[in-house]
């Protein structure tokens, strides 16, 4: 069984809890309560994501996301 390495952005809900994503996988979320449990379901929406895609025969995208971080100036 092959295996995939994706990025994937943890933000706290106000609300509480986490939403999570797959920057690299266009429309796959998810959220839990905790980081751990986001992370979790994340894992099984990425997996349910690329079998749909081997499932209508399409390619398994490639994680180019590119994480930097940036210094803006701004004068108040």
């Amino acid at each position: 069984m092959p295996s995939y390495r994706y990025t994937v952005v943890l933000e706290p809900e106000e609300e509480g809890g986490f939403h999570v994503y797959c920057p690299a996988l266009k429309g796959c979320h998810s959220q839990g309560d905790t980081q751990e449990d986001a992370l979790r379901n994340i894992e099984e929406a990425i997996a349910l994501y690329l079998e749909s895609l081997k499932a209508h025969g399409e390619d398994t995208p490639e994680d180019d996301v590119v994480i930097k971080p940036v210094n803006v100036a701004v004068s108040l």
